[in-house]
């Protein structure tokens, strides 16, 4: 069964968030795909995620790329899986993918100080439920350490 998480960001940066949730994936030995809302984000994404550590890097890809189904990870804006991931992270609040119970997991990340996407969050919330997969609600603690909420 698919699992969706809601991870509320509230004075959080995506940029900060998402690169330690990408390494714990891949040391589960996942392939992920992150959609991006934009090109632009993506392509913050993508340099964003080469220099985020000053002593490694996350290796990924775009979907651009001509190896992009070898990739680990890849960065994408539309709903396609060119990398056969079995985790898809939605970094910029959007619905559920048409094709959400062909991953194990879907990570959806929303920023809890921008009343769109609460609303978008809770839409795809109730679409979630009404497509039978295991929700879940994450929220950070005091020390940034994600907590799951009831």
């Amino acid at each position: 069964m698919t699992e969706v998480l809601f991870y509320h960001m509230q004075n959080m940066k995506l940029e900060s968030v998402l690169p330690p949730l990408l390494e714990k994936s891949l040391e589960r030995g996942w392939r992920v795909v992150v959609q991006a809302g934009s090109e632009e984000r993506a392509d913050a994404l993508d340099a964003h995620l080469w220099t985020y550590k000053d002593d490694s890097f996350l290796p990924h890809g775009t979907w651009r790329d001509g190896d992009a189904a070898d990739q680990p990870v890849v960065l994408a804006v539309t709903e396609n899986n060119p990398n056969a991931a079995n985790v898809r992270f939605l970094v910029d609040s959007g619905a559920l993918p048409a094709d959400a119970e062909n991953y194990e997991r879907v990570v959806l990340m929303f920023n809890g100080d921008d009343t769109e996407a609460l609303e978008g969050a809770r839409a795809a919330w109730k679409d979630g439920k009404a497509r039978g997969f295991a929700v879940t609600y994450w929220q950070a603690d005091d020390r940034g350490r994600w907590q799951r909420r009831e």
